[in-house]
């Protein structure tokens, strides 16, 4: 199968209460190896959305990366902590099928959204025109990571080389469906590791825990289409093995769809022995 029919499709196959299974395929895997962190953060979305016990939808979640897990089949367990009139708590876990231990835990805050007043204190940054930007290379090889789902157009090159400032900004449209509150979750684990902005390509990189923050109502995010949307993205600080990273999602008529906080792990790469 083709990552054009692949990329967004995360099957789920219920086997008993809190108990589910999907199959995730190679063009999930990240290129050092592992699934790539923003699948996790899709198909917790995805799992809750068809979980019959769950009430409204996805506002915040917070994912932490304790393995790599493997393409193929995958075992998924969730659990609602408490239910309240509008905002309900679950625990996802997610696992390579047959096993017990734990690749990817979350916690999910679902939520009614009311009809509130609304306010925003924060501003779209000024950007080019996405339509302004290069389209990245196609040479006809299966694509695969986020770029199995998303188009990204920027003038920042990858990967990134050291400089002076770690903040970017991207304009990013879904490949292959409008976005949706799912696919919005998983672009906030589609931009460079900040880390490289300082020491360049000589580490290695992971990321330890991700929060997201989906500030859109479903409505909101549907309205988006298969437009672009723009990635404001930041790093602060890095010391010890561990950095930062921040994050905001705006729609072109700057709305403010999501943001995102991430720590990560770094280590230099070390230089191969010649044999």
């Amino acid at each position: 199968m083709s990552s054009t029919q692949t990329a967004s499709s995360m099957p789920l196959t219920p086997v008993s209460p809190g108990r589910w299974t999907t199959v995730a395929g190679p063009e999930w895997l990240n290129p050092g190896g592992g699934l790539w962190g923003g699948y996790a953060i899709g198909l917790f979305i995805r799992v809750l959305e068809a979980e019959p016990e769950a009430v409204g939808e996805a506002l915040s979640l917070t994912l932490t990366y304790a393995a790599a897990l493997p393409s193929g089949p995958l075992s998924i367990r969730t659990r609602r902590l408490r239910q309240g009139g509008s905002i309900g708590v679950w625990e996802v876990e997610l696992m390579a099928a047959g096993s017990d231990e734990v690749g990817v835990h979350g916690m999910v805050t679902m939520a009614r959204r009311p009809a509130t007043p609304a306010f925003a204190f924060a501003r779209i940054p000024d950007a080019p025109d996405p339509h302004t930007l290069p389209s990245p290379p196609s040479p006809g090889a299966p694509l695969h990571y986020g770029a199995s789902a998303f188009e990204r157009r920027t003038l920042e090159v990858f990967p990134p080389e050291a400089s002076g400032s770690s903040h970017t900004l991207a304009w990013v449209r879904c490949r292959n469906q409008p976005l949706d509150k799912a696919m919005l979750g998983m672009v906030t684990d589609n931009s460079a590791p900040r880390a490289m902005y300082a020491l360049g390509r000589t580490i290695n990189t992971t990321t330890l825990s991700l929060t997201v923050y989906l500030h859109a109502t479903v409505e909101e995010i549907a309205a988006v289409g298969n437009d672009f949307f723009l990635i404001e993205c930041e790093g602060r600080v890095g010391g010890g093995g561990a950095s930062d990273e921040r994050s905001s999602y705006w729609s072109r008529d700057g709305k403010l769809l999501a943001t995102s906080e991430q720590l990560a792990w770094y280590r230099p790469i070390r230089p191969v022995s010649p044999e």
